[in-house]
């Protein structure tokens, strides 16, 4: 099975989506803020989970 995700595209695009809200009038400067804080902490979990899963047999 082959695993091609990659978590840094993913974070880029989760933020551009949430961007781009802010510029739809879609969330308030203040909501970005909160579900940026929201993603980067989800980033920083999903980063320190995938980290290290793989290894070279010996």
């Amino acid at each position: 099975m082959t695993y091609n995700f990659d978590p840094d595209r993913w974070y880029a695009d989760e933020q551009a989506m949430l961007e781009h809200l802010v510029q739809q009038g879609r969330l308030t400067r203040e909501q970005f803020e909160r579900q940026a804080e929201a993603l980067n902490k989800k980033y920083e979990d999903m980063v320190k989970r995938l980290d290290g899963t793989y290894q070279l047999p010996e």
